[in-house]
Order: structure tokens, then sequence, then C-alpha cells
């Protein structure tokens, strides 16, 4: 197979993988034939005795690439449209999105942190629907060898790749993609005290370790018993102030600052590819020294959500027609007292304002490098939080679609010929692998489900509308269901959830902030129905989703469209 022969096979993909898939490999075709010469690229292998994992890397400038992702942030925290967003104290993310495209309507796969990372990294939906903690004996939790993550491309290419922070994909797999220098951590929270080099970091500032000076917590559901931890305010084990220098965010960033100078010193030619993993702003929040008038800057405009109203004034107890696990993770964070809902809330903002400080280390030392300009920088998340709504923290497996919401900010090198700054339709975290591999020039026939964004960015076309099923599994509570979104207009962004258990489904306006259940408002019985069929038909397609169209096809009879097909699916042939 000759090299254009190869690219458009890789492009095309398989009908077998979904209409995504197939789209996302058409939209990356429109860029390629822009990206000249093809003639001078090269075909290449991930592993090259094995011949496996082809790929073309096109011979062109590279730009060194910055992929910082954050941990569990609610969008009240940067969208434009949240008015709390405006006093959320965010420079440095925000100067990504100035100089680039912000991405008002981006949307993960799974809210919940391994499924949603390894999303990204894999380009495609989750092998796994559960984080590592909370999995029992005999489900999937960690990507296998068998899986491939666009960082490898980067690797095998010539990218010198560096990583710093959080992995919860499998550590093993990273290796892989960094080598084994690589030093990231595969569980929810990070390790503090266990990271030896954070101990020295430490010891060479002069700082104690970490302890609570302030220190939140829910109650249990007697209402009565300490709960929970949220996190609070830190000091130093002697009582001394604990400085925002010495936060373990700050630490990673200055680690990367480390690692980004090894490696322009070990491969001056090469391009670098430097990933930069925080924990925060998930709970439980460390809010350091130094934010006391930030905290009071911010009390002046925080208000209760008026869903947390709603359920207080329901006494805790479920609303009409909700998914029970809405009162299971009630228990589980005991949010009872309202004054306790606001700090929790003001810490999330202040934990997101140290992780902008951070992020801000790194970008400072990326200009003074004098790669500023050369660079593709981009910062997401992998999921959202609820923050406070329906009287809830968390993400979880439920589809208030807070949680299924993550900021999306990228700026091309100068050379991309970026023409867009904000961008309204929804798009997918699973667009991020292609595109960092677009931009590097390599071209894969992997048959991944995002789609190259720098399409919308230097507007020569929009994103082919999102065709994305949203999932939920397992953690705190059990809860299998599929959901989808349909984007009609700006003030009419449609955010459907289907709970398998149940059969009770959720509805909601994405353009509105008012996170209440829209289902049965008889008022939106068109729109319900419009979505429910849409999902009957990418469900009834795609033999990935079919064990959910197995119940979905019964709980909603009464509105898809009927079939004579037998519905055990799979029968022997008859003579």
């Amino acid at each position: 197979m000759d090299r254009r022969k190869f690219i458009k096979s890789g492009i095309a993909g398989s009908a077998a993988f979904g209409a995504d898939s197939h789209k996302a490999k058409n939209a990356q075709a429109a860029i390629l034939e822009t990206e000249k010469p093809l003639e001078k690229a090269v075909r290449l292998y991930l592993n090259k005795k094995s011949r496996k994992n082809p790929f073309i890397l096109s011979k062109k400038k590279r730009p060194h690439i910055f992929l910082i992702t954050a941990d569990m942030i609610s969008p009240d925290c940067y969208l434009s449209s949240r008015k709390i967003s405006r006093h959320v104290n965010l420079p440095n993310i925000k100067n990504i999105g100035d100089h680039g495209t912000r991405f008002d309507n981006a949307m993960c796969t799974s809210p919940l942190c391994g499924p949603s990372r390894a999303s990204i990294f894999t380009g495609k939906y989750p092998p796994y629907l559960t984080n590592g903690e909370r999995a029992p004996q005999g489900m999937k939790t960690d990507l296998h060898s068998e899986d491939t993550i666009f960082q490898e491309y980067l690797r095998k290419s010539g990218y010198n790749t560096k990583h710093t922070g959080k992995c919860h994909v499998g550590t093993l797999k990273f290796m892989d993609a960094f080598g084994e220098n690589d030093a990231a951590w595969d569980r929810w929270s990070p390790p503090l005290l266990d990271d030896d080099n954070y101990v020295a970091f430490l010891r060479a500032k002069g700082i104690k370790k970490p302890v609570y000076k302030k220190e939140l917590r829910g109650k249990q559901y007697d209402r009565k018993s300490p709960g929970n931890s949220y996190g609070g305010w830190i000091e130093q084990e002697n009582g001394k102030d604990f400085p925002a220098n010495a936060h373990y965010s700050a630490y990673l960033a200055e680690k990367s600052i480390g690692k980004l100078n090894a490696a322009l010193q070990q491969s001056p030619d090469s391009p670098v590819y430097l990933q930069l993993d925080f924990f925060d702003p998930h709970q439980p929040y460390s809010i350091p020294s130094g934010f006391e008038k930030r905290a009071a800057d911010l009390k002046k405009h925080i208000t209760l959500p008026e869903s947390y109203k709603n359920i207080r004034d329901n006494n805790f107890k479920p609303l009409k027609d909700e998914p029970s696990i809405y009162s299971v993770y009630r228990q589980y964070w005991g949010a009872y007292d309202p004054e306790l809902v606001k700090e929790y809330i003001l810490c999330h903002y202040l934990q997101m304002e140290i992780v902008d400080y951070a992020v801000g280390k790194l970008i400072d030392e990326i200009k003074s490098l004098g790669i500023w300009d050369d660079s593709l920088i981009i910062f997401t998340g992998d999921h959202g939080e609820i923050n406070g709504r329906l009287g809830l923290f968390d993400k979880g497996v439920y589809f208030q679609p807070d949680i299924f919401r993550v900021p999306l900010f990228i700026k091309l090198p100068k050379s991309g010929n970026q023409q867009i700054n904000s961008y309204e339709k929804p798009v997918s975290s699973m667009d991020i692998s292609i595109t960092i591999l677009g931009a590097a020039g390599i071209h894969t026939n992997e048959s991944m489900d995002g789609e190259d964004l720098r399409q919308v960015m230097t507007d020569r076309k929009d994103r082919t509308p999102l065709e994305q099923v949203f999932q939920t599994g397992w953690h705190v509570g059990v809860n299998y269901g599929v959901g989808y979104q349909v984007y009609d207009d700006s003030e009419h962004h449609w955010f459907y959830g289907y709970n398998i258990n149940s059969g009770q489904e959720e509805l909601y306006n994405m353009a509105e902030d008012g996170c209440m259940n829209l289902i049965n408002n008889r008022k939106y019985d068109e729109t319900r129905i419009r979505i429910v069929r849409k999902l009957g038909e990418i469900l009834s397609n795609d033999s990935r989703w079919l064990g959910y169209w197995s119940t979905f096809r019964l709980h909603k009879a009464d509105v898809l469209p009927k079939s004579g097909e037998d519905m055990q699916m799979f029968v022997p042939v008859k003579k």
C-alpha cells in the first residue's frame, strides 16, 4: 500500500466503528489536503518489529505541545454565562483562551476521572466505566497494553515526551508514552507525603508538612455525626503559615518546568510534548495562606443554588420523579448545613485559583524560553463538579449535565492561522487527541471517535454535529445509564439521560442553570420524543451500544418506531 492509499484508508476508517468515527476521519482528511507536501511523509510504527500501529508522519515544522489538565472543575469557574465566573480570578488559564479558542460547550464522555482520562488519551469511548478504587473484582479499571494512547505516537515520532502529576489510567501505559523516568501516580488523590520528591521540595524550602487549620466536614445520614471531609484551609504542622509556593500544585508546576528545560537540553532539535495533570480543584481542598482576602471578596458573590434551596425545603428527600441515585449521593456527602455548602463552594473557587497560580508559573517559563508563539497549548479538565446543586457535591453516576462539562481552551502555534476566539457548539474531550496528533503531523489509521478541532479554530468549517453517547457506571453508587445531547441553538441545548436500572429519564436545558429535570413537563414532550428516537437510532445501529438498546427499546417502546425483529438480537440462522 503506498503512502497516499494508507493515509486515505486511515482517515476513512471502517463503518463498523460508528458514524462519529467516520465523520472524524473525513474532517481530518479535509485538513490534510491543506498540509503539503505529503509526498515527503514517512511511514512509521509504534512497534517496528511486529509492524503494529502504523502511522504517517508528514515532514513539516512541528510545534511544542503542552497539555494541562485539572480535575473536577465546576463550570461556575470558567463559563462566561455563569455570573460568578466574572469573580473567580483565573488570568493565566484565561490567557490561553484569549490567545486561542474557548470552547464553551465541551463535554466529557463519562464523568469519572479514570474513564474520562482514558477517552482523552485514546480519542475513543472509555473501555471501562469506573475508577479503580470503587470497582469490585472482575471489572476493568486501567488501560491495558493493547490500548493505544496518542502520547505513544508523539514519542515514537520524535517528540521528547514529559509528564508530571496524575495518571489514573494505569502507570504501565504511561511508561510506554513517557519512558521509565515518569512518576505518574495512579490513584484518585495526590500522594503528598508519599511523594519523596515533594518531601524533598518542602525540606528545601524549610516548610513543614501541611495539616488542616480549618477542616470542613459533612454529616452522616443522622445529620449529627461527622461525615466525609471536604478538606479546607491548611497550615504547617508547627502552626506557621503554609505558603502558596509550597502547595502541591505549585510543586507540580515547578517539576514540569524542570522537565521542560531538561527536554530542551536533552534534544535541542526535537519538539517537546509536556503534560501536566493537576489533582486540584478536586476535594478534599487544601487552601494555603495568602488567600484570605480573596476568600472575603468571593464570599460577597456566593449564593446558594436554587436547586439546593428546593432540596432543603423538601427536607432533603427525593424530588418528584428523581432517580434514586441522587439520594445516595446526598447521604454520602451530608450537605445539610447551608452555610457549610457556601464554604464548600468558596473553597472550590479558591482551589481553582491555586491551579491558575501554578499554571502561571509554567506559562511564564514557556514565554521566557521564547517558545510561546511556537507552541500548541491546551487547558482542559477530566469532568465537572455539581458544586452544591441539588444538594450535592462532586461528580458521580447521574446525568445532571454540569458534571459532563469540561473547560477547553486551545491556543494554536502562531503559524496555525487561528481565527475563532470562542465556539459555542458542542465538542468532545475525545477531540483533543486527534487535534494534537494532527498538529504534530501524525496521521494514523486508528478509528478514533473524536474530530480535529483545528478546522473550527481556523474558521474552515464547523465541527460535525456532536453525536456522542454519554455513559455512567459505578462510583459511590451503581447506576448504569446512557445519555445524549442535542444543540438546537444557544438558548436550547438539551441533555438527556436514561437510567437503565429504573428506566427513569432526565432532561435538562444546558443553556440554563436551573438544574431541574424537565422530563415530565409536557411543554418538552416533543423534545423528549425527538431525542429518544435519535438515541434509539444510534444505540440500535452500533454494536458497542447493544447492551443499552436491549432495555432502552422496552422502556421507551411507546415512542420508538415499531419493529418486527427478534428481540434476542442473536438467534440461529433459520433454514
